[in-house]
């Protein structure tokens, strides 16, 4: 087991590291910039270290200040989070090299799975159902109109390198795919350093269903079930839930099966998220793999009873997993409400400043995830998210019910944030018949704008 491990992340996601760690009696490094050095992760780590400046190129993404701070602390591993260097192959090649354990799959298994062509490849090896699609990246706006052509209006242009949205766009015309191509593929390169672009035919009105997977160094895999990733606005997730409220058991083995046979392909092991498309007539398409703790993993923690953080080190630890697939059983449902600093009546403008007062709810059966208190001064240079509600029920239901009360208690003076929007999503009478898509939100702020559209 590991002795030390250093915290490669700011925010929440940091402070729910330390705290599998202290539980596993491990010691742990918090890096921050010099915008974090206040945040909660500096004070409840063991050890901190500034790293940089306050913009992430200078500190979260500086991979040599990173290893050198695990160098001088004698952290033998480093737990990437989410974002960030989490699915940097690279990172992990040079944490491998220098003998220091990445907490993640492999250096190759990140490699081939970032890349999303290279992804599709090895799922359709795997005999897993594909979005139609270009089988290579698109050099050119000519190759663009002529693969359009040939799936037929609306197709999305996506990055090859990336996700989260960026160098996404749907397109319904010629005229439409021109001007997109050039923005995707700048917005592409300066996201991800990788200006090329791939297109898939556009599913409509699918929901957003990802499977929780884990795998050891031994050959063994497990599905740890379903979150329903949906409720999205320009593809960040705002609403998550597990069980997905739209699969039965049938359903649910087939995407276990789907989301673990291509992974055994290239022997990944560690965590992994495997996301697909649901469509209307039930059928999956698989869309990318994340490969890494993803930060709706709580509502998977609550219907499992299984801590996925801790499971993660222990698995790059090396050890085998001692979880059947026939012991999981997927109890009670869980909620999570993203809490962002913005502002949704003003088109979510982002809201930064010092927090004055911040009160969280409690009681049984809900959860928190955050790093803030009340003092803390919100810095404008990372992610708006603030904390992660999670409620918990033996049904939807109740869950709901209980979501709905904690939003309520929510407080966080002066800044905006979107608790109360997310009770009102949560309120509305199709999502509580789990009557959504991913086009639910837009349909839902009555913007009249296509999907992905900016």
């Amino acid at each position: 087991m590991f002795s030390k491990i250093l915290i490669a992340n700011r925010g929440e996601i940091a402070v729910r590291i330390i705290r599998a760690c202290k539980e596993l009696n491990i010691k742990t490094v918090a890096v921050y910039s010099e915008a974090d050095r206040d945040s909660l992760h500096v004070e409840l780590a063991d050890e901190a270290i500034c790293i940089g400046k306050a913009h992430p190129k200078d500190s979260y993404l500086n991979i040599p200040a990173i290893i050198s701070a695990a160098e001088i602390t004698d952290s033998d591993a480093i737990h990437p989070g989410y974002g960030f260097l989490a699915e940097n192959a690279y990172f992990a090649e040079v944490c491998e090299s220098c003998g220091i354990y990445f907490i993640g799959p492999t250096s190759e298994n990140i490699r081939l799975l970032g890349d999303k062509l290279k992804a599709k490849e090895i799922m359709q090896k795997a005999k897993v159902p594909l979005i139609p699609g270009s089988k290579n990246g698109i050099k050119s706006k000519e190759e663009a109109l002529e693969v359009a052509k040939k799936f037929g209006y609306p197709v999305i242009l996506k990055a090859k390198a990336g996700g989260g949205g960026r160098g996404m766009r749907v397109c319904h015309s010629d005229v439409r795919l021109i001007s997109a191509f050039i923005t995707a593929q700048s917005e592409a390169e300066a996201a991800f350093g990788d200006p090329e672009i791939y297109m898939e035919k556009f599913i409509l009105n699918p929901r957003h269903i990802e499977a929780q997977i884990a795998a050891d160094n031994y050959g063994n895999i497990i599905f740890l079930g379903e979150r329903d990733c949906s409720i999205q606005r320009r593809h960040q997730k705002v609403i998550e839930e597990a069980p997905s409220p739209v699969l039965d058991n049938k359903l649910r083995h087939k995407l276990a099966e789907y989301a673990t046979r291509g992974l055994k392909l290239i022997n990944y092991r560690s965590l992994g998220t495997v996301e697909f498309l649901f469509d209307q007539k039930g059928g999956f398409y698989f869309m990318e793999v994340n490969t890494r703790v993803q930060v709706e993993h709580p509502v998977t923690e609550e219907v499992t009873g299984i801590d996925l953080i801790k499971l993660q080190i222990l698995l790059a630890a090396g050890e085998k997993l001692n979880i059947k697939q026939d012991s999981i059983n997927f109890k009670n449902h869980a909620i999570e409400c993203r809490i962002n600093a913005e502002d949704p009546d003003k088109d979510f403008l982002p809201s930064i400043g010092k927090i004055d007062f911040c009160y969280f709810p409690g009681g049984k059966d809900i959860r928190v995830d955050t790093h803030l208190y009340s003092g803390y001064k919100i810095p404008p240079y990372y992610d708006s998210l603030l904390a992660k509600i999670i409620a918990k029920g033996e049904t939807r239901t109740e869950a709901l019910s209980k979501m709905e009360r904690a939003l309520d208690e929510v407080i966080i003076r002066p800044i905006n944030i979107n608790s109360s929007f997310c009770k009102k999503v949560i309120k509305d009478p199709d999502f509580r018949k789990g009557n959504y898509s991913t086009t639910f939100l837009n349909k839902f702020l009555k913007k009249g704008e296509e999907w992905i559209e900016s």
